[in-house]
């Protein structure tokens, strides 16, 4: 056996010993639906799908090449005026993930005289692009916003980036914005807000920095995915102009990239114009979470994804494939998605569901978890 194969065996090992193991699974038709991030049910929507129909037959499957060279259609430009319609930032720019988009931003505007902050409990690709970045890293408690301004006040940098989520996936509470905002103004720094959770759900849907009143305020930039609550695919940064022409001539996962698939963006497009015009699909999925975390008896999370902690990572994956032969799928976080002890099952709140297929789903839920 190969020094490879002996060290992939090794890895498996102690996956499997610490009940780590995953599978890409086909998902069985006819489960109701607790795992999946298509919060207000647009991925499925007839005005989305003609949408993402009518981008295939004009522009084809893909966009072909880097958006710097043939990859930026009509529906890009359309995706970023609608984002910026929604959320009232001033310029957006569209990435192929939201993973890129973080990625891409961070190690773009870092350097060695750039201090980037970031909160513990923030998503693998910020993690990423701090480490991409080239800049000296702070990670602070989370939710510690007395350590934040700690951290801005001690700097010995020029320029500093504190990076946060508006809500966390994994506990679903919320970033104190406006502290954070005011800290960053305070200092003259930069604070960069992961609305992956928050967009769609938060301020009836135009995310928690609009909420907040922060969408103009030249000290905060958006980071957003597409695939969660607007049903679609991609990511995109949303800021002031200047940031964008920087992030288009120096993000690597934008340039180097191929370009979002025309037909994601348009349908991305076309779930923003439905959002901004229905706000009762966001109110309709605050009503699913308070019904599934009073089922779980854990507090109601800020966001669409609710939380029921597990005694350990096997307590969990073992929880969450007999939901699944019950025909009820649910999340599971474990390691390395959540540092050991904080596995648990996630269910996630979406507008559409049948009350009472939901209650019945979380009649399972509660006895297995019983």
């Amino acid at each position: 056996m190969s020094a490879l194969a002996t060290w992939l065996e090794d890895r498996a090992r102690i996956r499997r010993a610490r009940g780590l193991v995953r599978e890409d699974r086909v998902h069985p038709g006819g489960a109701l639906d607790l795992a999946s991030n298509d919060y207000l049910g647009l991925s499925r929507d007839d005005r989305v799908l003609a949408a993402a129909h009518g981008a295939l037959d004009r522009f084809g499957a893909g966009a072909r090449a880097s958006r710097l060279v043939t990859g930026t259609t009509a529906v890009h430009r359309e995706l970023e005026h609608e984002l910026c319609a929604l959320t009232g930032a001033e310029s957006a720019l569209v990435f192929s993930s939201g993973y890129a988009a973080n990625t891409g931003l961070l190690a773009a505007l870092g350097d060695p005289g750039t201090l980037l902050i970031t909160d513990a409990h923030v998503h693998a690709s910020v993690v990423d692009g701090a480490r991409l970045s080239r800049s000296p890293v702070t990670v602070v408690a989370h939710q510690d916003v007395a350590a934040v301004r700690a951290a801005l006040a001690g700097r010995t940098q020029p320029r500093a980036v504190v990076v946060v989520e508006s809500v966390y996936s994994v506990l679903g509470d919320a970033a104190p914005l406006a502290e954070l905002a005011a800290a960053c103004r305070e200092h003259d720094a930069l604070l960069v807000v992961d609305e992956a959770h928050g967009l769609g759900v938060l301020g009836a849907g135009r995310g928690a920095v609009h909420a907040a009143g922060l969408a103009e305020d030249e000290h905060v930039v958006v980071t957003a995915t597409l695939s969660k609550a607007l049903g679609a695919q991609g990511g995109a940064v949303l800021g002031p102009e200047p940031l964008r022409e920087h992030l288009l001539n120096t993000a690597r996962s934008f340039v180097f990239d191929t370009g979002l698939a025309p037909a994601a963006a348009a349908a991305a497009a076309a779930a923003c114009r439905i959002l901004a015009a229905e706000p009762e699909r966001p109110a309709a999925v605050h009503r699913s979470a308070r019904t599934i975390a009073g089922t779980l008896g854990v507090p109601v999370s800020a966001g669409a994804v609710q939380s029921a902690p597990m005694p350990s990572a096997a307590a969990a994956a073992a929880a969450a494939q007999e939901l699944r032969g019950r025909g009820v799928l649910v999340g599971c976080f474990r390691p390395p998605s959540v540092p050991d002890g904080v596995s648990r099952l996630r269910l996630t709140a979406r507008a559409g569901l049948d009350p009472a297929a939901l209650d019945a789903a979380l009649a399972h839920v509660a006895e297995v978890l019983s």
